[in-house]
């Protein structure tokens, strides 16, 4: 079987308006990367090095990320001599399976939940990046869950986080735990934890800090609210996500870094997607960090923060394709029989 009918059935079970929000949120990525190589194919028949190159230029220029691209299209030149390939469309499926292979890792892309008493989630990002609506969309989907969800105002320093946070609690139904601007923002997360405790809270959803005055005051503040929470429940934050802006490129896979190196990340959520055409940046950060990617944006509306699949995420951008293919597949099939 092919693999872009083993992808095709391998979502099949999975629902198709999920599938449809990977699809829809993709688009741009689709359309600038995926658009640009299968022109490459139908101009390019052989497969020589001018192909090698040109396709190296196209997944760079979608973020993919130089370290990754070369690893990449080492990969494909030792399955094109061992599957003795020569024109490029049959480079097609190829490339996707290792994209797949590159985003799903070895790691689990689910999230972690307790199983007893309230799971703690904390979310980390430097200002801007979308880190409060992630949290409102989060709230939402787990309140349609029918979990019992409060959030915690932790950024206390920016102008308006309190507010903000405060206008998604009152969107999604959900009871926020706050002080005033300018408090402790240990001292909010310990109110909050007491209350999720005392009301049966399933999930706590901690808001802290995108930017103090220097990097150091920021750890600090984040290992303060570590041992606050620690403290008060034995083996929390469940999770500590960190949240980063898709339509930055290669500026997120350096936030990451310098962000992920001392706070403890467990998970990524890479917000707007849908709002660049160099989705690529996802295979760069799954490939260079040691970090799940757990969350994905895929729009504005409240329904379209979704877990991470890297299966959808790769039949999205190829969808046309595993579309052609499976007709023509179809087509010979009934040719034959016909025969």
């Amino acid at each position: 079987m092919s693999f872009f009918r083993k992808l095709k059935e391998s979502i099949a079970g999975k629902t198709d308006a999920v599938t449809k929000q990977f699809k829809d949120g993709l688009e741009k990525t689709r359309k600038g990367f995926v658009e640009h190589v299968s022109n490459l194919m139908v101009r390019r028949r052989k497969i020589d090095e001018e192909f090698y190159e040109e396709l190296e230029e196209i997944l760079i220029g979608a973020d993919v990320g130089v370290n990754t691209v070369m690893g990449l299209i080492d990969e494909l030149r030792a399955e094109v001599k061992k599957r003795r390939l020569s024109d490029a469309s049959e480079l097609r499926p190829v490339l996707s399976e290792k994209l797949v292979e590159l985003l799903r890792g070895e790691q689990d892309n689910s999230l972690n939940m307790s199983q007893e008493g309230p799971t703690v989630i904390l979310f980390v990002g430097v200002n801007g990046v979308g880190k409060t609506t992630t949290i409102g969309k989060l709230a939402h989907k787990f309140k349609s869950e029918g979990k019992k969800v409060l959030l915690a105002a932790g950024d206390t320093f920016r102008a308006g986080a309190i507010e903000q946070l405060e206008v998604w609690g009152t969107r999604t139904g959900v009871e926020v735990i706050k002080q005033s601007p300018g408090s402790d923002p240990a001292a909010v997360m310990y109110d909050a934890v007491q209350a999720a405790k005392q009301r049966n809270a399933d999930i706590l959803i901690c808001d802290t800090a995108g930017r103090l005055q220097n990097k150091s005051n920021l750890m600090d503040e984040l290992n303060k609210i570590f041992r606050v929470i620690q403290r008060e429940i034995p083996g929390a934050p469940h999770e500590v996500l960190m949240v980063l802006d898709a339509t930055t490129g290669q500026n997120a896979l350096s936030q990451a870094k310098l962000f992920g190196e001392k706070s403890g990340v467990t998970g990524l959520v890479l917000t707007k997607l849908d709002g660049t055409a160099k989705g690529g940046i996802v295979v760069a950060i799954r490939q260079e960090l040691n970090i799940p990617v757990k969350l994905v944006g895929l729009g504005e509306k409240m329904e379209d923060l979704q877990e991470f699949d890297s299966e959808q995420f790769v039949h999205a951008l190829f969808a046309g394709l595993i579309e052609e293919e499976l007709i023509e597949g179809e087509e010979g099939e009934s040719d034959s029989s016909e025969q």
